[in-house]
Formats: C-alpha cells, sequence, structure tokens
C-alpha cells in the first residue's frame, strides 16, 4: 500500500484516508515539458489569430474565411494558453490532471480533422509562411496527442486513492454536467458536419452564430468537445482543491469568447442564436468564476 493514513475529523464520521507523500504525487517532467510546449504554442497561436486574424492565407495553417471564427480560435487558444501556464506553476499531479485530459482530448479530435481535412492546409503554398505554418500545424498535432497519452499512462501510478479532500456541491456537479453535455453536444454536431463535406468549402452550421466550412467547423468542434471533456473530468474528481486551474481557463475562455462577440457581433446572426450562446457563455463564466470562489473560500 503505498502513502500513509491520515485521520480524518472523527466527528464527521469519515474514518482515515490515505495521502501522498511528496514525491507519490508529483508532477513529472514529461507533464512540464508537454504543459511548457502547449503554452509556447498556445501563445504563438494566439498571436497568430487575434493579431493577424486577417492575414490568415499567409500567416496560418489553413485560410480562415470569417474573422469570429479566427478570433474563436484565437480566444479558445488563449484560455488554452492561461490553462497550462497556470499548470506549470502547480506541483501535485492531481492538480493539473484535468488540464492536461483536457489538452489532450482537443488535440486528438484535431489531428483528426487535420486528417480529413489535409488537402485544405497550405502545405504546398507559394507564400513561405503559409508553407510553414502547415507544416508547423501538422507536425504539433502528430507529436502532443501521442505525449499528452503517455503522459497520461505515466502518471496513473501518481494517483493516490481516497476520499476528496473539499468534497464539490452536488449542485455544482450537477451544473458542470449540463454545461459539459451542452458543450459537448454543439461540438460533436459540428464535428460530425465537418465530416460530411471532404472537398466543400462553403459555410454550413446554420444553428451556429456564424458560417463555418467544414475544417473550422471540426476545429471548432472539437474545442466545444474538449470543454465538455473537461468538465466531466473536473465532476470525477469531486475535490474542489483541484478545481482552480480548470476553473479559472474555463471562466477565461467564457470571457475571452464574450470579447469575440462584443467585437464581430455585426458579422454574426442575430435573434435567438446569438442569444442562446450568449447565455451559454455567460454560464459559462460564472460557473467558473465560483468554481474559482469556492477554492478560494476557506471551509467552515
Amino acid at each position: 500500500m503505498t502513502g500513509t493514513v491520515a485521520p480524518i475529523d472523527a466527528g464527521r464520521g469519515r474514518g482515515t484516508r490515505p495521502t501522498a507523500r511528496p514525491d507519490e504525487d508529483s508532477l513529472r517532467a514529461g507533464a512540464r515539458r508537454l504543459l511548457t510546449a502547449f503554452a509556447l504554442l498556445t501563445a504563438l497561436a494566439t498571436h497568430q489569430l487575434l493579431v493577424q486574424g486577417g492575414q490568415t492565407d499567409r500567416h496560418w495553417a489553413w485560410t480562415i474565411q470569417a474573422r469570429p471564427t479566427a478570433a474563436f480560435l484565437g480566444a479558445a487558444y488563449a484560455a488554452g494558453f492561461v490553462l497550462s501556464v497556470l499548470s506549470l506553476r502547480q506541483r501535485s499531479w492531481e492538480r493539473v490532471r484535468v488540464a492536461v485530459g483536457t489538452v489532450t482530448a482537443f488535440t486528438v479530435l484535431t489531428l483528426a480533422a487535420t486528417y480529413w481535412h489535409a488537402h485544405r492546409l497550405h502545405l504546398t503554398a507559394a507564400d513561405p509562411g503559409a508553407r510553414a505554418a502547415a507544416w508547423v500545424w501538422v507536425a504539433v498535432y502528430l507529436t502532443v496527442p501521442v505525449c499528452g497519452v503517455v503522459v497520461l499512462v505515466r502518471q496513473r501510478g501518481s494517483r493516490v486513492p481516497g476520499a476528496a479532500r473539499r468534497t464539490m456541491p452536488v449542485w455544482l456537479r450537477w451544473v458542470l454536467a449540463a454545461q459539459g453535455v451542452a458543450l459537448g453536444s454543439v461540438g460533436a454536431v459540428l464535428f460530425g458536419l465537418g465530416l460530411t463535406l471532404h472537398h466543400g468549402t462553403h459555410p454550413m452550421a446554420a444553428f451556429w452564430p456564424w458560417p463555418l466550412t467544414p475544417l473550422s467547423a471540426q476545429v471548432v468542434g472539437a474545442w466545444l468537445i474538449a470543454l465538455g471533456v473537461g468538465a466531466g473530468l473536473v465532476i470525477r474528481e469531486r475535490d474542489l482543491g483541484r478545481l482552480r486551474v480548470p476553473a479559472i481557463a474555463y471562466a477565461a475562455f467564457g470571457a475571452f469568447q464574450w470579447a469575440v462577440v462584443l467585437r464581430y457581433q455585426d458579422e454574426m446572426r442575430g435573434g435567438p442564436v446569438l442569444w442562446a450562446y450568449g447565455a451559454l457563455l455567460t454560464v459559462v463564466v460564472a460557473t467558473g468564476a465560483h468554481g474559482w470562489w469556492a477554492v478560494r473560500r476557506r471551509p467552515a
């Protein structure tokens, strides 16, 4: 049996639970290298999509026709940067397990989208910048998913069984579950629609606030599915102490996407679709902010 046994407040009738030795739950070098790489790559992607989003034909792996799409992806990568940097500040694997699982899910899905729509990438473009961006994209999404899976497998032995130290409220689990299902379902539909058109470039997904081409729809869908996966992993942890990093990144994602809406609302479909999208982003921000507050609040 690993670890030591620590007593729990007898007044709560909990008995004992195992705790980890300092080295049992440590964040290993492989995980740190993965998170460092993702932080650097997300920072680069954020710059390319938010600062040079109007020149994706020259500075991105494929040409993104709609500015809201480039901004959405840039904001998503910015939230990924927040997630990675905060994770790198942690010493315990249990506090970054959700982050690594979410990153791995996103990169696996994006690898699938890359394979399906490889003909849309600037792999043979005349512009050297566009061609380099496309080949870097391919290299990243061939490498990072494999590294993510390896890290998850190697760190499995770091998981210490036992009851959560600060159990997440039931209502918060239900709220996260509802949001995870909503985000994951929308993402799955977008990802599936992207699979239906292999060579097409015309806009699709009428239920989305702006037009999406097949490849963009799949990458947007990959982000939403990954958020749904992240929500599921948080619920599985059930520990408020492990919620800080994902909660901040979750709130950041919603806030950054709200900034995209405010900036590009004139290029989006109005009416119920945009209202529903805005409501979902508001709930995401509120849930993430509450999670962060709950982590910081001292238990009674």
